[in-house]
């Protein structure tokens, strides 16, 4: 099996147990949870993500390509166009509908936004819009570990031995060539 072959495998079952553990967040939270299509306050500013995630947003990208080339350039657009200001939207982000142009390829982090998950810091993250007056208690009674196979960490060692990518990026970054 060919490199990209193997960590498309590899980042398919990785984006399964993720979007599985978030299902499982979400009917955890219940009320608390307020992220909905069209909510983008997380969707602002540049954010770092990891070489899967920008092979992952470039694959997106060209399967959007494939489909609706002048959405794709939209996007290629407003990635060359970023300036990483803290109020400026993702690229990918639908400046008509607030809406996610590469959404079944967005990054982890952007997944993670809103439930309650442990950062990589080990300290736990979650939405500031989100368990408004919710205890301690009740946000950790909804928290989920998101990778408990630690399968990011196997696919991003083997891109960066198989390719070099090692470093973090932006979301324009990776989506501008």
């Amino acid at each position: 099996m060919q490199l990209s072959q193997r960590i498309d495998s590899g980042d398919q079952a990785l984006l399964l147990a993720v979007d599985a553990a978030l299902a499982e967040a979400a009917r955890r939270s219940g009320p608390w949870l307020v992220c909905r299509p069209g909510c983008t306050p997380c969707c602002m500013g540049p954010f770092p993500i990891t070489p899967l995630d920008a092979h992952r947003l470039r694959r997106g990208l060209a399967e959007l390509a494939a489909r609706d080339p002048q959405r794709a350039a939209r996007i290629r657009q407003r990635a060359a166009a970023a300036r990483n200001e803290d109020d400026e939207p993702c690229p990918a982000l639908a400046p008509e509908s607030g809406l996610c142009e590469l959404y079944a390829a967005r990054p982890i982090i952007c997944r993670t936004f809103g439930p309650s998950v442990r950062c990589g810091s080990g300290g736990l993250g979650i939405c500031e819009l989100c368990f408004q007056g919710a205890s301690d208690a009740e946000i950790a009674a909804c928290e989920v570990d998101i990778d408990p196979d630690d399968l990011e960490s196997a696919l991003l060692k083997e891109l960066e031995q198989t390719t070099g990518a090692r470093d973090d990026t932006l979301v324009a970054s990776a989506l501008a060539g």
